[in-house]
């Protein structure tokens, strides 16, 4: 766990957060703490917690050294564009801030998520199992799986949505799951969810599918379509959204090996890099369903900068 938790009460950043040029500050009574679960409590226990509460934090349930070592091996290639401190060790992912290839850069990480052994870090054996028994039968990976890295002292920072937005092609009854690639402290910018939001993200998918009947299928499976907002958001205010629903932005000190299983309804977001030892944020975050249910076709594509899902 990072030094940020040691003098603070539980689940409360040490310092406010920014987002898309907003502040969450820790004054606001807006931010609280995730709640972390064992996954030893068993798959039946995971579950109903999952439905009660739109998600479930996983506690080391994969092997740090391994999520550890494939840190070191992802920015062992992006090095190569600039993006890691010179002489630096590969999976500490300390930034070079300058000098950044990022043409290079997107190239390597276009490779990289085609990649066997990033299939293989998402396909591992714990993690199927577990999802077989999570989702009752024959599990499914989408094929298109997303890796993010974020520098610190950037801008960079996900605006909150919900994940039904992008794979309306298919069944609701996905499950993302968000693994950070290394220690993520609440100062890198993990995700962050608005607290009970799985309920308000039905609401809103229920109003859009009222105000699409009179659109074709194709622009009703669309996050670009008349009736969406701008990149199929919620709001690039964290802030505001917390204030008009009167509850509150969960964030996690997030440590190599947890993983965070999200309804696809869950509002979710992230918030800028401030990390004060330079490490750049790595993460990613993959679909899983029943193989049986019916699957969008535009995630069985590799993810694609710039693909529009």
């Amino acid at each position: 766990m990072s030094s940020l938790a040691l003098d603070r009460k539980p689940g409360q950043p040490a310092t406010d957060l920014g987002a898309n040029g907003k502040v969450l500050s820790t004054a606001a009574n807006r931010l609280g703490g995730l709640v972390p679960t064992d996954p030893s409590i068993g798959v039946e226990a995971i579950r109903r917690l999952y439905h009660e509460n739109g998600y479930v934090w996983l506690k080391r349930f994969l092997d740090p050294e391994a999520v550890n070592a494939f840190r070191g091996w992802v920015f062992s290639h992006l090095a190569r564009g600039g993006l890691v401190a010179p002489g630096s060790d590969p999976m500490l992912g300390l930034s070079a801030g300058t000098g950044l290839d990022k043409g290079q850069v997107d190239r390597i990480l276009m490779s990289l998520v085609r990649s066997v052994a990033f299939e293989g870090f998402c396909a591992q054996a714990r993690l199927a199992g577990f999802m077989d028994e999570f989702l009752c039968g024959i599990s499914y990976l989408h094929k298109r799986k997303i890796m993010r890295f974020t520098q610190p002292g950037t801008a960079t920072a996900t605006p909150a949505h919900y994940d039904l937005v992008y794979l309306r092609g298919g069944t609701n009854r996905l499950v993302t799951a968000w693994i950070p690639i290394g220690d993520t402290p609440v100062d890198m910018g993990g995700l962050v969810y608005l607290e009970g939001s799985h309920a308000l993200g039905v609401r809103m998918e229920e109003e859009f599918s009222r105000k699409s009947l009179d659109l074709s299928a194709e622009e009703r499976i669309s996050a670009f379509n008349r009736n969406m907002t701008e990149g199929g958001w919620v709001s690039k205010d964290l802030p505001e959204m917390a204030e008009r629903f009167n509850t509150r932005w969960l964030v996690a000190d997030y440590e190599a090996g947890d993983v965070v299983l999200h309804s696809p309804y869950m509002i979710h977001a992230s918030t800028t890099n401030q990390s004060a030892s330079n490490r750049i944020r790595l993460s990613t975050d993959v679909r899983y369903q029943n193989v049986d249910d019916e699957i969008d076709a535009r995630w069985g594509n590799h993810w694609s900068l710039g693909d529009m899902l």
